[in-house]
Parts: C-alpha cells; structure tokens; sequence
C-alpha cells in the first residue's frame, strides 16, 4: 500500500501576527454595552491594550491573565455571549487584520499549504477570526460548559508549549510533514511553537524574539498595514459565532492583570 504523501501547512500566531490588536481585549466595548463587564473593566483594558501594543505580554503575566479567567468567567450564560459576538464580530476585528498577513496567508493558500491560526484565545473567538482570512483551521483555548453556562474552568490552555503539542497532533491527524511546514509568531513565548517546524518566521518580534532570531537566522518580517478585508474575502453572513468565556474573561481578566502588574512595578 503506498503511503499518502505528505502535506504542507502554515501555523499563524493571531495577535500582533495576523491582527494589529490583542483580539479578546478588542471587544471591551461591546462586552460592555451588554452588560458583561463594566466600566472599570473597559477602562483597564484600554489600558492593558496599550502596554500589549508596546511590549506585548510576558509567561508571568499570561499565567496571572489564566487565574483572573478562570475565576472571572464562571456561571456566565452562553447564548448571551453568542448573540453579542455575532453582532459585532466583523466590525469589531475586520478593520483590524494586517495587510501584509493577509497577503502571506493568500500565498499559502495559492501553494496549497493548509494555514491554521494557534492562539492562546478562546477558541471560539479564534475560529470566526480564521474563518474572515482564509484559513483552513484554527486551535484556540478551549473552555469547560455545563448546562449552558461556563463553569470557569479551562480544558485545553493553547499557550506556550501547549501550541507546540496541538501542532504535532494535527501533523499526526492531517499527514502534515512539520519539518516542510510554516510558523508565524511575535512572541518569545512562541518559540517552542516556531522550533515545532522547519521554516519559522517571526513577526513583529518582541525584543527577546528578536534577538533569538539573529541569533538562529530566522527572518524577521513587519506588518504594519492593518486594513478591512471586506473586499479581500467572502464573509460569512449570518453565521452562529459562539465565543466562549475564553474571549470574554480574558478582555476584563488581561486587562485587570496587566494593569495591576504595571501599577505594582512602578510603586
């Protein structure tokens, strides 16, 4: 029997790698205006999206964002998130994509390289994003639910090495050859995400990314250009977007952790 023949894909970082923002703590607003956080919240994380724009968030500070989402999003109603995320989903993030990304991932596609996106967001959140730019698939943090409510417990945190792990397992489901494969990221905190193939680039690189790549020879590419993709790529209309507590937890808990991180520090 002959062995089916390997294939390609490209593994995308979501923030500060495809989009010019934090995706979570883009939706404060609405989160907002339906009544799931409040303006204390909105306020910190307007605050924690400037810190992340300038120098993005480090393990001990996502490790903080964890516990403050774990015990933030518990006993909140589903459909309720759902029916504000399909209002705003496309508005909120559309404007928000990186030209640059949006053309490398065009690139792929045209190779015919599966694209995935890996982000340590929720899932659901991740998915309808990946959806908007043409990806084939998406692996984000998965949240626990039970009756229609979440109970504030996460199943699967797609962060750091965790990335890695989730990679090598749809190399194993899709036949992918990680050693031809693609990996796109910003972050230090990505690096196992990047050894994990045989081509990584970084992004936008945070100071200590960066270094590594000089270091390793690893291309350094910037996107810049955030533009709406609306005449880029089919949108879906309609759609049933489920964001889970992954999202919304994490605008007020990122927000809260990185704020309070920084006013510790300067005290």
């Amino acid at each position: 029997m002959t062995e089916a023949p390997k294939r390609v894909a490209a593994f995308f970082d979501l923030d500060k790698t495809v989009i010019a923002k934090s995706s979570t703590l883009a939706f404060s607003r609405p989160f907002f205006q339906g009544g799931l956080i409040n303006r204390r919240a909105v306020l910190k994380s307007a605050y924690a999206q400037f810190v992340f724009m300038q120098s993005g968030a480090d393990a001990d500070q996502v490790d903080r964002m964890r516990a403050h989402l774990t015990a933030l999003c518990e006993g909140w109603d589903i459909e309720q998130v759902r029916s504000i995320v399909e209002e705003t989903l496309h508005d909120i993030v559309d404007p928000l994509i990186y030209a640059e990304a949006a053309e490398l991932i065009a690139e792929h596609r045209e190779k015919g390289h599966d694209v995935v996106v890996v982000s340590a967001s929720g899932e659901e959140i991740v998915r309808p994003i990946a959806r908007m730019i043409g990806a084939t698939d998406s692996v984000g943090t998965q949240m626990v639910a039970s009756e229609g409510r979440y109970t504030g417990e996460i199943e699967f945190y797609c962060y750091g090495e965790n990335k890695a792990v989730a990679m090598k397992q749809l190399a194993v489901e899709r036949n992918y050859d990680l050693t031809a494969c693609h990996a796109y990221s910003d972050s230090v905190t990505d690096v196992p995400m990047l050894e994990a193939v045989g081509h990584p680039a970084t992004v936008n690189p945070d100071r200590a990314l960066r270094k590594l790549a000089g270091e390793r020879g690893w291309p350094v590419l910037t996107f810049s250009k955030p533009v709406s993709l609306r005449s880029r790529f089919h949108m879906p209309s309609g759609t049933t977007v489920a964001i889970t507590a992954a999202s919304i937890g994490a605008v007020a808990a990122a927000g809260a952790t990185w704020y309070g991180i920084r006013r510790r520090r300067r005290k």
